[in-house]
């Protein structure tokens, strides 16, 4: 049943890829309104989400960046669509790296670094800068229980030469690498909720006491990896801007949790600026901490 799924899905998801970008995102439109009007996806999760992070807007400021949000949603996942086909050319005009020397820099030193990256603007076109970084780049992502569309989708999200591994095999690959002398960048997504069994820390993020993952700060520790965050603008539709920051150059420098914070709060600046860019569809704050 999995491969049917796909084999239908397959060949349109081909041809919507292949739609020059006017047509592209008009399409893009007739998917928001049915996802937002017919389907009404996950609408109570982003409206408790942004009602429990903004309780100092309207309903109606609210519910302005609820539509924007969905119009954005709808714009990234056919963009990730969109790699299937996008040339190399296409796509440097449309995503550009303001600052991509700082990471550069590291490679040229032999330094491998872990990349905190949030589900902000366009984080799944992010993966298309690995060529110019100068490392292997290794994303770690959770596995999709279809087989067919995870082999879709790791060839989409590898397209650009990035190895992906799944979460339970990130570990095990850190270790080979490092025994291996391998320069290596690790991509990970670190803003949203961890696993009930693996809360170490927990702060206030938006306002609110959440646990929060720890994994990259501690996997920077264990194996002596710098911290870069990159930071993902969307300047206009269908095009974004990335610059990187330097959360933790030394990370054996750093109290316990001190870097997780310091990233988060620059995720939560993010969303301030442009709420409407965030993936508010996930039950990031589902585990209150209440004291």
């Amino acid at each position: 049943m999995q491969f049917i799924v796909y084999i239908i899905a397959f060949p349109l998801l081909w041809l919507i890829s292949i739609l020059p970008f006017r047509l592209f995102y008009l399409f893009s439109d007739f998917v928001y309104f049915l996802v937002y009007r017919v389907i009404r996806y996950r609408k109570s999760v982003v409206r408790e989400n942004l009602a429990l992070t903004f309780p100092n807007l309207s309903k109606a400021e609210r519910k302005v960046i609820e539509k924007k949000f969905y119009h954005h949603m709808c714009d990234m996942f056919l963009e990730m669509v969109k790699t299937l086909s996008i040339t190399p050319e296409e796509m440097e005009k449309r995503f550009h790296v303001t600052n991509i020397e700082l990471v550069q820099d590291y490679a040229r030193r032999g330094k491998s670094v872990i990349l905190v990256a949030s589900h902000y603007a366009s984080y799944e076109w992010l993966l298309t800068i690995n060529p110019k970084l100068g490392f292997q780049g290794i994303a770690v992502y959770k596995k999709i229980a279809n087989p067919y569309f995870d082999k879709l989708i790791r060839k989409i999200r590898s397209k650009y030469n990035t190895e992906l591994v799944e979460t339970r095999k990130a570990i095990p690959t850190m270790a080979q690498n490092q025994r291996d002398g391998k320069l290596s960048m690790y991509g990970l997504a670190s803003d949203q909720s961890p696993k009930l069994d693996r809360i170490f820390h927990s702060m206030k993020f938006m306002g609110i006491e959440v646990p929060v993952h720890t994994g990259a700060e501690m996997l920077a520790k264990k194996y002596d990896l710098s911290v870069i965050m990159v930071k993902v603008k969307k300047v206009s539709r269908g095009y974004y801007e990335a610059t990187f920051l330097t959360i933790a150059d030394n990370p054996h420098d750093y109290k316990n949790f001190d870097i997780t914070e310091k990233y988060l709060k620059e995720v939560e600046k993010q969303i301030l600026e442009a709420p409407e860019f965030y993936l508010w569809t996930h039950k990031r704050w589902k585990h209150r901490v209440t004291k």
